[in-house]
């Protein structure tokens, strides 16, 4: 597969579009004013526990207080203490009674702790930021700390060993996992990422002596500052994407700011050498992302039918609680049975939707109207691509098989704003609704309206202000409305037509 990332850097906005065979996969923005914060790790202040929901809110210095849940809270303690002479962790010192003996596997809810019993108000807790805050709700906070780097991700206070999946060879896994055996600290946990395949042991040494540094520094920053406090700021939107998606499969990346070059062909020569001659400086006249045609493909990822190469097209609803998807065979006939037409359609739907879901970044829970299919193997088949599919892509998914009604329900992990949420905003006009009230309808509130208002009214001439539009219909077909106003209340009804107002504004003077 041909991989390329294009980078458009400007001081206001920097855009990462990821490329697979020349079509847009995956798109990141970051602005000045609105840098992510996922990875962030503060010092946080318990404001609120909530025995009900087994969850607490943590004042970190954001907007909105954020959210823990007791899930996400790792082997707790009654109070924070650094031991510089031990093996250092946050939290580390007294230990709940029912957690007293040996390491927490999993959840702390694995141990049938209550979030009452853990945390108080007004405790100062190490928390790092799991999800952005989306629509009205605060960020999702960890008390997991992972720190990332090239090859691996450092879990300070997790003792485990973890390989990525995506290395297959298992000496290189055995090599790679004795390398970080014998190089970590008793206690500190790792997990050896893809890019690290083929990588020398210096250079996942090095790694894992940066890492480590980094941890001491937040240690530090943690004893000398006050809750809520930020202890570390995740990398800025360019250099994750080399850290996180520039891998071998990438041939190409492609930057059109100097400054920002730069910046990347330092990291480059730092952490990655060999990948130096693949990082390149657009000097085109063009801008970036239109030489590449990717303006279009952020365009298409805004409307809500996409069209199948077929003829038939599926249909994207975004609401705040779901996504529901419903597939049409539309212009797609078949030139087999009734069922081969459905079959091939949903096929192409499958492929489409989790192109869809990766491009769009949407997450959370999902529904999917696929066309009826009578026989059960065209159901299973169905359930199978779609569930390979999305196996390929990072994201965590799970998925039920096709109900009775021709439904999938599935979920998807949300971590961050999906792409409309990121680029758009709810519609003044119809404040949401994705619809505006007909011609006719508003002809209507305004025939009630005059019958309400005129009749108290003591001049003779009324004014009647409305959008281009509806001033063409009260001139033409609903021309009796302002007749009979006018004859019943003897009033004379000027309409003014005003290019500026709404299609359902009007008023009355």
């Amino acid at each position: 597969m041909n991989n390329q990332i294009l980078i458009n850097a400007t001081p206001y906005e920097t855009r990462v579009a990821l490329l697979e065979d020349g079509e847009l996969a995956e798109l990141y923005i970051e602005r000045s004013g609105d840098k992510g914060i996922v990875g962030n790790i503060y010092k946080g202040k318990v404001v609120r526990v909530l025995p009900g929901m087994q969850a607490a809110f943590v004042e970190v210095g954001l907007e909105r207080t954020a959210f823990l849940h007791v899930s996400d809270i790792y082997d707790t303690w009654d109070e924070v203490d650094f031991d510089r002479e031990g093996d250092s962790y946050p939290g580390k010192g007294k230990r709940l009674n029912h957690l007293k003996h040996g390491k927490l596997k999993g959840s702390v809810t694995s141990a049938h702790a209550h979030i009452e019993d853990i945390l108080k108000m007004g405790q100062d807790i190490l928390v790092q930021v799991l999800k952005e805050p989306l629509g009205t709700k605060g960020a999702r906070l960890t008390s997991y700390i992972s720190l990332p780097g090239r090859n691996l991700v450092f879990m300070p206070n997790y003792d485990h060993i973890g390989v990525s999946k995506r290395i297959e060879n298992e000496k290189e896994k055995r090599r790679l996992r004795d390398i970080v055996q014998n190089a970590r600290t008793p206690g500190s946990g790792f997990i050896i990422r893809t890019a690290s395949e083929g990588s020398s042991r210096e250079e996942i040494e090095r790694d894992m002596d940066f890492l480590m540094r980094l941890w001491r520094a937040i240690q530090e920053r943690w004893e000398e500052t006050s809750a809520p406090a930020l202890l570390y700021h995740e990398l800025d939107l360019i250099i994750r994407t080399l850290r996180d998606l520039f891998t071998d499969d990438v041939k190409r990346v492609t930057i059109d700011s100097p400054v920002e070059y730069d910046k990347v062909i330092r990291f480059v020569d730092t952490y990655m050498p060999h990948l130096r001659p693949f990082v390149k400086l657009y000097e085109g006249s063009e801008p970036v992302f239109d030489y590449y045609g990717v303006e279009t493909q952020i365009s298409n990822a805004m409307e809500k039918r996409v069209w199948l190469k077929s003829g038939g097209y599926i249909v994207i609803d975004q609401t705040e609680a779901l996504t529901t998807i419903d597939v049409n065979t539309g212009k797609y006939v078949g030139k087999r049975n009734p069922e081969d037409t459905i079959l091939k359609t949903n096929l192409e739907a499958a492929k489409e939707i989790v192109y869809q879901l990766r491009l769009r970044n949407i997450g959370g829970i999902i529904v999917i109207d696929f066309i009826d299919m009578e026989m059960s193997s065209s159901k299973n088949k169905i359930y199978r691509t779609l569930k390979e599919l999305l196996k390929k892509g990072r994201a965590k998914t799970t998925i039920n098989h096709i109900s009775e009604l021709g439904l999938v329900e599935m979920t998807r992990k949300r971590v961050r704003e999906s792409l409309i949420q990121s680029l758009c905003c709810p519609c003044p006009y119809c404040e949401g609704r994705g619809f505006i009230k007909s011609k006719m309808t508003v002809v209507m509130d305004i025939y009630r309206a005059l019958i309400k208002e005129v009749s108290t009214m003591r001049k003779r001439k009324i004014t009647l202000y409305v959008h281009p539009e509806i001033a063409e219909c009260l001139y033409d077909e609903m021309r009796d409305i302002v007749c009979e106003v006018e004859k019943n209340y003897r009033k004379r009804i000027v309409i003014k037509s005003m290019n500026l107002f709404h299609l359902e504004q009007f008023e009355i003077s």
